[in-house]
């Protein structure tokens, strides 16, 4: 089993000061990260892009490697409070919950570029085998209770055992939303699970599911 995301430093409190400086590096380098990649930019780019001394952003950070572990490991964090912010807000129609939780899961994914999803993976696979473990604990968690919802609305077929259906959309996920394939296919992380999602939910859902 892959390692875990790291948990933030917490030995000792920071200053608010320190606190709003570390959020202000992890989101600049969020950004800077997802749309460049991470092989290219130095710590040198990173803070001429935040207009901050490299001494000060080595006080936070010790490594570009540590900060892209806290950048993704922000990620994650965000992509589950989102998730569970949009099915908090729909209420408990199944065709509303549907909805939110792939335009959610579309915003995530639309983020990230192929050069990074690529560099991740070649300068640090442990940390990538993390990322995916992640990401198949929360659809699991996620999509897992959204079908079973579905299923007893009748739109998501019975026919088929809920863990099957789960373990055939995370095996598409993790065979196609990787540098090598999207590649080989000439498409995006984004067009991907999109393209990935429509197919899934043409066979798991009843006419009825369909027809809403």
């Amino acid at each position: 089993m892959p390692a875990k995301l790291p948990s933030p430093k917490s030995a000792t409190a920071p200053s608010t000061t320190s606190s709003a400086a570390r959020r202000r590096i992890v989101a600049g380098a969020r950004r800077y990260f997802f749309s460049h990649g991470f092989r290219g930019v130095t710590m040198d780019d990173l803070a001429a892009e935040l207009g901050m001394s490299k001494k000060t952003l080595y006080a936070h950070f010790p490594s570009k490697m540590a900060l892209l572990q806290e950048v993704m490991r922000d990620k994650m964090s965000s992509v589950e409070a989102d998730l569970e912010r949009v099915l908090a807000e729909v209420g408990d129609g199944f065709p509303a919950r549907l909805q939110a939780l792939l335009a959610c899961m579309r915003m995530h994914t639309e983020e990230i570029s192929e050069p990074y999803v690529r560099d991740v993976r070649r300068e640090a696979p442990e940390l990538f085998a993390s990322v995916q473990h992640r990401r198949r604990e929360l659809i699991q968690r996620f999509f897992g209770k959204l079908i079973e919802d579905g299923c007893r609305a009748g739109m998501i077929r019975e026919d088929i055992p809920t863990t099957m259906m789960i373990e055939m959309l995370l095996g598409a996920v993790d065979a196609v939303v990787i540098p090598a394939k999207m590649g080989e296919l000439e498409t995006t992380p984004k067009v991907a699970f999109s393209q990935i999602i429509t197919i899934f939910l043409e066979g798991v859902l009843t006419k009825e599911g369909r027809r809403k």
